[in-house]
């Protein structure tokens, strides 16, 4: 195993640089690189069948860790947690001669978590937080908690919109201590339980992905981190309607994936409703405003006053040509009311048919 100064020097690699597996001989040239973690670095490379992520490390034991939770996540689901796995080789480094164990594994294009939320708005958070619960349901059925569940180990594929793992270097097997992790995404930072490897530490690093999701610039732990948690929570609106849930994240009350995906669809259901509501009270609102009992009062009294005074009142369709013009536009504006109603009710049910499609 190297240490820390010689694995930089080895695993650093240039643009252009090419690098050949000593066994399989496949061949794969650095393009740019795209992340580095405590074991590795990770590299867009061009091989044979175009771009792939090929991951780099000085640390034998954790690329062979890997490459099984890898292989681990295309049992699970056909590789749609994490992915694929391409290839496993060592390469001989031509200046140093050193052997350097590495991987090659799909390259998953997309937005990371936090730019897509950035770019597309807050109402996707509802929606890949489920995700990201389906995901770690499956995973944690087959032994494994993710560990350093954060959001740059998570993009956003598109077309259809879907949820990956990228960068499954603190995956553990459950009952293990965690191996990596992140202060802000670790309840022990916060005092709120231990790095043991279990579902409820991936679901408390959830609760705080949607934290952090409305607070990207992270905040620090200050005295008592649980507290400091749910005053968080109870002061921005978004986080404050999905309050339940993610108190109870963040306390380690749910023991399963399974059950925080079906309150926090219970939450955004409730949520839905409530606006379908407020929007509804508005329109019969908006509907009531358009007859004023003053207006035909006044044509009224104008009307008896003419007729006392002996001046002709105008009869048929000249008598009401002004009041049917200001009903017309009344009219005119309660369609509007309608047709925004319904354009709202339609928006429900695909969000309805999505999160049943492909969530479910």
């Amino acid at each position: 195993m190297m240490n820390n100064t010689s694995m930089n020097q080895t695993c650093n690699l240039l643009p252009g640089t090419v690098v050949e597996g000593k066994w399989h001989h496949n061949k794969y040239r650095i393009v740019k690189p795209l992340g580095q973690g405590a074991t590795g670095i990770v590299y867009l490379a061009e091989g044979r069948s175009g771009l792939a992520a090929l991951k780099v490390s000085g640390n034998s034991m954790s690329i062979t860790s890997e490459v099984n939770v890898l292989k681990h996540f295309s049992k699970v689901q056909g590789s749609s947690l994490g992915p694929a796995l391409v290839d496993v080789d060592d390469w001989i480094h031509p200046r140093t001669g050193e052997r350097v164990p590495f991987y090659v594994m799909e390259y998953i294009s997309g937005k990371q978590y936090l730019d897509f939320i950035s770019n597309q708005g807050m109402e996707w958070i509802g929606v890949l937080t489920v995700q990201l619960l389906s995901n770690l349901e499956e995973l944690h059925r087959a032994g494994w908690v993710f560990g350093d569940l954060k959001p740059e180990n998570l993009m956003v594929a598109e077309r259809p919109v879907k949820l990956r793992f990228i960068d499954v270097g603190g995956t553990t097997l459950n009952g293990r201590s965690i191996k990596e992790f992140t202060d802000f995404f670790d309840r022990g930072y916060w005092g709120l339980g231990t790095r043991r490897a279990e579902p409820s530490y991936d679901l408390f690093a959830a609760a705080m992905i949607v934290i952090n999701s409305v607070h990207p610039k992270r905040f620090k732990k200050q005295d008592e981190g649980g507290r400091q948690l749910l005053e968080v929570i109870q002061d921005h609106p978004y986080l404050r309607k999905h309050s339940a849930v993610l108190k109870k994240a963040l306390l380690g009350k749910y023991q399963y994936a399974a059950d925080m995906k079906k309150d926090f669809l219970t939450s955004l259901y409730e949520q839905g409703s409530a606006a379908q509501k407020q929007q509804k009270s508005r329109v019969q609102t908006g509907q009531a405003q358009t007859a004023k009992p003053s207006q035909v009062h006044g044509r009224q009294s104008r009307t008896s006053k003419q007729a006392k005074a002996g001046r002709p009142v105008p009869s048929g369709n000249a008598a009401s040509h002004g009041p049917v013009r200001v009903k017309a536009k009344k009219r005119s504006r309660a369609g509007g009311w309608v047709e925004t109603i319904m354009i709202l009710a339609a928006l429900c049910i695909i969000y309805s048919f999505y999160v049943y499609h492909y969530l479910m």
